[in-house]
């Protein structure tokens, strides 16, 4: 089979056609690969220098932490200064804990020079140890060429001026080299007279810091050198820490990243070799273990990695990603595997259709090997290791819902005609076997029964019958007079009041397929809300002549939706479903089975039952149909409408009711469903119904990104500088994935369902509504077997602003976490970086439904309102979705 055949799904209709199909997806590559280009334009700097002043030296690799007690052997010491010393011939050390006391004897040598420091904390018996021995190691070695007592030990607030200078005193006495202490400039600045009680200036001038660019960070050093020149002209100068990071938070203009470190470092080191300044660039290796005291940008200031390795080359221009080539080429492989995938059954695709999923699986593609090339970069252990994969695992989940969502948005807009319509039958001689319809009723008002069964009464049909069951119902007052119109309505009509019966509805209508008349071929269930046409059975019924077809569906509709704006509302929502989601499933002999306006060859149903242990039994039993081989037929004609819930608090229910069911049948079915198994299931029966569930498995997810974005944010507003906003891998995915459904809905819902503007964004509001009840659904469903109950506000007799509320007592408090977190980190961060925008964005957006809930919430208690008032005393509401 040729490509092309794998693309379409069927042969070519010519090689232009094919042709076309390769020169745009070439034409993509190239839009993609020259983005990849345009990110990594090569940028000049001058060359390192043959030598440099020199390296500030800790030894620390990955998974060791002197924090922890874990050091460096001498052998990898010896390697680390082996390598140095092909740079320079003098290297700065912190402390002479541990190990590190071994570096003087082994640069010696090396001939490596060494500035020893002795590490000053609030620990002061840490600080006798450190002392005693640097004393003791620059008598012995004639290479340690000076001495720092404390590094920034003053800023850290970690002994008082009196304090250090005690300590500088005290070593100064002890030794003949010089004696200095390490501060930031502005430390220097701010206490002149420290200066008194060294032989040298140690300073530190980290731009990065201080939300200084890239570009003037150069310029900035040079300034605080010559400011610090001019306040001490008799004391020697040196830098003690001069670099920039390759990674971690951007601060204010100051990005970290691969490029600005090599451009920075290139520059600097040879503006300060040019000016005779003697300096140490921080650091010589990467120290993944600084990520708890110096936050995200902590382990990446070394010009080499942690494994040793070269960071960015030293001659020749920087570019970005030096192996952005390959990683060009694996995008376009992983997105032309994409778009196979996306395309095995796109015959039907326009060529407009085409070309939207190829760019998608490319964006699809570049992000995951995006993703993967950041992820590759940064030093994760221990609790963020499992983070960070979390979160990793997670972006990846939002990408396939973005890229199913794509594929949805293709096959409804972009296929001219649909692969299998099923119209109504109107020939006289159609097949048109007996039919059974089933009417459960649970404690229903009697009225609403009597119309329903009205309706029924009144098909054009030549040959059905009627069973009707309440099923538990306590109260005599409620099913008698049901029983009492069944009889009224003749021999068509059976009633039975069944208690106790098992099984909620799925044993209801279990109990009836023993009952039903012994000559009827199908099995119609309906509601018992809702109204039929009178020609439902005589259109449809005949699709049953192909003995393929099990079931045969209407869509569910509703004939309240005029009622108050919530109405409008839902309806808007529940439309989606039935002419966009149902009919491109529909193509592929997919469609969910619903509990309504649905009919089942008896044969099939006789065989496969009810499901009792799922509260979805409706969609459950459509699966196992398929799994059987069984086809499935659905018309875009409404032959029924019932009635919506009246109040958010059914609408929620009904919605937690079908998540939780999905849950349910994903977890019962779950190898038929991945891989097929013994069952007839065909690979795109399995993608739909996958697909179809996968926003709301993401729903559950994001209940705990949004939690986990909340812990993050107080983090950030309680220690805001060691925490940093998440990696813009982890924030741009989410971001994207909620544009792209809320431009999709109303996009579709105009082209597919032929609804305006306000309709539209009626869909977007009232389906974002429902994002915490189908996650909250989600969770309950992969940790319990049977579902939880849910709490119905106890003043459900009121209905001004505190009913309203206390509909959406979880979104309201969710919605002004995430709102206070927001004005938190703004308040204390500001928006001074990308990632800071990102991130406030971030938090907005996941507030958005909760906004959508409330507002429903409000709408629901006004609608309530409007009806009591137009409803004669005594009259109750109607349970939606039985």
């Amino acid at each position: 089979m040729r490509l092309s055949e794998w693309l379409s799904g069927t042969r070519p209709r010519s090689w232009r056609g094919f042709g076309i199909h390769v020169l745009i997806f070439v034409a993509v590559a190239a839009l993609f690969t020259g983005f990849w280009a345009l990110n990594n334009r090569p940028v000049s700097a001058p060359d390192w220098p043959e030598r440099i002043s020199g390296f500030t030296y800790s030894p620390y690799r990955l998974g060791e932490n002197p924090r922890k007690g874990r050091y460096p052997t001498e052998a990898e010491l010896r390697a680390d200064l082996v390598q140095l010393s092909q740079w320079t011939d003098h290297i700065r050390i912190y402390t002479v804990q541990g190990s590190q006391a071994e570096v003087p004897r082994l640069a010696e040598e090396l001939g490596l020079r060494v500035t020893l420091g002795v590490w000053i904390s609030d620990d002061l018996e840490r600080n006798e140890r450190e002392l005693e021995k640097a004393i003791s190691l620059t008598r012995a070695h004639p290479n340690i060429v000076r001495v720092v007592v404390g590094n920034e030990s003053i800023y850290r607030l970690d002994v008082t001026f009196d304090e250090l200078v005690a300590y500088l005193d005290r070593v100064r006495a002890a030794v003949t080299v010089p004696v200095t202490t390490s501060e930031q400039w502005h430390v220097w600045r701010g206490i002149p007279q420290l200066a008194e009680h060294v032989d040298l200036i140690s300073s530190h001038v980290l731009p990065y810091w201080e939300d200084v660019s890239m570009q003037a960070a150069p310029g900035y050093v040079l300034e605080r050198v010559s400011l610090l020149r001019e306040m001490f002209p008799d004391k020697p100068l040196l830098l003690g820490e001069v670099g920039w990071p390759s990674n971690g938070g951007v601060r204010g203009s100051a990005v970290p990243s691969g490029v600005d470190q090599a451009v920075f470092l290139r520059t600097m080191v040879d503006l300060l070799n040019r000016h005779g300044y003697d300096y140490f660039v921080i650091e010589a290796y990467d120290q993944p273990w600084k990520d708890s005291i110096e936050g995200a940008a902590g382990p990446y200031w070394g010009v080499f990695d942690a494994f040793r390795q070269q960071k960015f080359n030293f001659v020749g221009p920087v570019v970005a990603v030096p192996k952005w080539r390959s990683l060009a080429l694996a995008s376009a492989i992983l997105a032309l595997v994409t778009l196979v995938l996306l395309l095995i059954d796109g015959s039907a695709l326009r060529q407009r259709g085409r070309t939207f999923l190829t760019v998608t699986a490319y964006c699809f593609s570049t992000a995951l090997v995006w993703m993967g090339h950041d992820y590759s970069q940064r030093y994760l252990h221990g609790v963020g290791q499992a983070v960070s994969l979390l979160l990793l695992l997670s972006t990846f989940g939002v990408l396939l819902v973005l890229l199913t969502e794509a594929h949805e948005l293709a096959e409804t807009v972009w296929v001219p005609k649909r692969r299998r319509e099923f119209i109504p039958v109107r020939a006289d001689r159609a097949y048109r076997p007996k039919v059974s319809v089933h009417v459960p009723c649970y404690n229903e008002p009697p009225e609403m029964v009597r119309q329903t069964l009205d309706a029924l009464a009144a098909m054009d049909y030549p040959d059905y019958e009627v069973l009707v069951i309440d099923n538990n119902t306590k109260d005599p007052a409620v099913w008698r007079p049901i029983e009492a119109h069944c009889a009224r309505l003749g021999r068509r009509f059976r009633f039975s009041h069944v208690a106790p019966l098992a099984g909620f509805k799925g044993g209801a209508l279990n109990h009836l397929i023993r009952h039903t008349a012994p000559d009827a071929e199908v099995i119609a269930v309906i509601d018992s809300d809702y109204r039929v046409e009178r020609d439902w059975l005589k259109h449809m019924v005949p699709h049953f002549a192909d003995p393929r077809i099990a079931v045969v569906q209407s869509p569910q509709d509703y004939r309240d939706h005029d009622e108050s704006a919530f109405k409008r509302l839902c309806y808007s929502e529940y439309r989606g479903f039935f002419h966009i989601g149902m009919v491109t499933r529909n193509d592929r002999d997919a469609i969910i089975q619903h509990g309504t306006m649905t009919m089942t060859r008896r044969s099939v149903l006789e065989e496969l039952g009810w499901a009792e242990w799922c509260i979805c039994e409706d969609a459950e039993l459509g699966l196992r149909v398929f799994e059987k081989g069984y086809s499935a037929a659905y018309a875009h004609h409404s032959y029924g409408r019932g009635l919506m819930p009246d109040t958010l608090v059914d609408y929620k229910k009904q919605r937690f009711r079908w998540a939780y069911g999905a849950v349910q049948i994903i977890k019962r079915h779950a190898v038929m469903l991945l891989w097929g198994g013994s069952s007839e299931l065909t690979a795109g029966q399995r993608y739909h119904f996958l697909a179809g569930w996968l926003p709301w498995l993401a729903d559950g997810l994001n209940l705990f990104y949004t939690l986990g974005a909340l812990v993050w944010s107080v983090v950030m507003v309680v220690v805001p500088h060691r925490v940093a906003p998440p990696m813009l891998i982890f924030t741009i995915p989410p971001l994207a994935l909620f544009l792209f459904k809320v431009g999709k809905t109303f996009f579709l819902y105009r082209r597919a369902v032929g609804v305006d503007f306000r309709d539209a964004l009626a869909a977007a509001l009232a389906g974002m509504a429902l994002s915490h009840t189908i996650a909250k659904a989600v969770v309950y469903g992969f940790f319990t077997s049977t579902l939880p109950f849910i709490r119905t506000p106890k003043n459900a007799d009121r209905h001004g602003l505190w009913m309203a509320l206390s509909e959406a007592q979880e979104e309201l408090v969710l919605l002004v976490l995430l709102l206070g977190a927001a004005a938190g980190v703004y308040a204390v961060h500001g928006l001074t970086s990308r990632g800071l925008w990102f991130w406030e964005l971030q938090l907005l957006v996941l507030s958005l439904p909760h906004l959508a809930t409330v507002i429903m919430a409000v709408l629901s208690s006004q609608g309530q309102q409007q009806r009591r008032a137009r409803l004669p005393l005594g009259s109750r509401s109607v349970p939606a979705g039985h």
